[in-house]
């Protein structure tokens, strides 16, 4: 497989950890955007896109080297119910890309020296019926039926050329398959995340058969899980690391859970930027945090993989 940017990327991974960014959603919440809307922060694509571009941008200042876009929940699906039709939807999803590099832009001129990199997320199926059935998994179709819904969100990312593509919160080994065979011929590389519970998917399937198709694809540069508990994390990075043999991605939720009834965080967050010396010794070489997880937790990562 050839690229333009895996080797650079590779050869970071290979010399020491990269730092992901945290919880988009929760920094645009944290800024006064609602996003109560079904499209989630994908609806600010079309509406406020500089908020997008300002909540990168305080991640890259907090210390990530990798932002995560806005398109988690950005599917041709999810747009045509709001009546945007193929070819805007299509333009949405590479503006997220491109506003994850108009922060990159940004954070160098503001004096951040070091490489930046943007991950085009790619959702799962579940995310798109909004529902929370992502966190289930076991939707009713088939690989074939899944790849053919993943391709076209695919392409269109892949066409604005990110540097990795995050398929991530997969909740289910059908749906990684369906996902590794929409990859395939699309000339960028790509990192597979789970969602879990314990050592399973949330669909119940061991996490050692989860990551097996994952060890041979060769598009695949790293392997792990996020939208996870933190506690969840420690063996879930020693399976990947031992089924795969690739570089492991890590970025849980704070330990907070939400309760969809009445659409809120409960709990306390049990997430902290110490956690990852043990993540980091167990194989993860891109650790940051997904939901509730804010710039202080990056910063705090940060100054755990790379102390002054």
């Amino acid at each position: 497989m050839t690229s333009d940017l895996p080797p650079r990327l590779a050869d970071a991974l290979a010399a020491g950890p990269l730092v992901l960014d945290g919880g988009l959603s929760n920094q645009l919440a944290a800024a006064g955007h609602d996003l109560s809307d079904e499209l989630w922060s994908a609806r600010l694509l079309a509406d406020l896109p500089e908020a997008i571009v300002e909540a990168h941008l305080a991640y890259f200042e907090a210390g990530a080297d990798v932002a995560i876009t806005s398109s988690y929940q950005a599917t041709f699906e999810g747009f045509a119910k709001r009546g945007v039709d193929r070819e805007r939807a299509a333009e949405l999803l590479a503006l997220s890309v491109r506003l994850a590099r108009e922060a990159a832009t940004r954070a160098h001129a503001k004096g951040v020296v070091r490489p930046l990199w943007v991950a085009a997320s790619v959702g799962p199926y579940g995310a798109m019926l909004a529902d929370g059935s992502e966190y289930r998994g076991r939707y009713g179709l088939t690989v074939d039926e899944l790849t053919r819904f993943h391709r076209p969100r695919l392409e269109a990312l892949a066409a604005a050329r990110p540097d990795v593509l995050a398929l991530e919160t997969v909740p289910d080994l059908d749906e990684a398959e369906a996902l590794l065979r929409a990859l395939r011929g699309l000339d960028v590389p790509a990192w597979l995340s789970y969602s879990i519970a314990g050592d399973r998917t949330r669909a119940g399937q061991p996490l050692e058969e989860a990551f097996g198709p994952a060890a041979d694809a060769d598009e695949v540069i790293a392997v792990g899980v996020n939208c996870s508990a933190p506690e969840d994390v420690d063996g879930a990075v020693a399976i990947a690391a031992r089924v795969t043999g690739k570089p492991v991605v890590v970025y849980p939720n704070s330990g907070e859970t939400w309760d969809a009834e009445v659409r809120a965080w409960t709990g306390r967050a049990t997430f902290s930027g110490e956690q990852v010396e043990g993540w980091r010794a167990s194989g993860a070489r891109l650790i940051g945090g997904c939901c509730r997880v804010g710039p202080g937790a990056i910063t705090a990562i940060r100054h755990t993989l790379t102390p002054r």
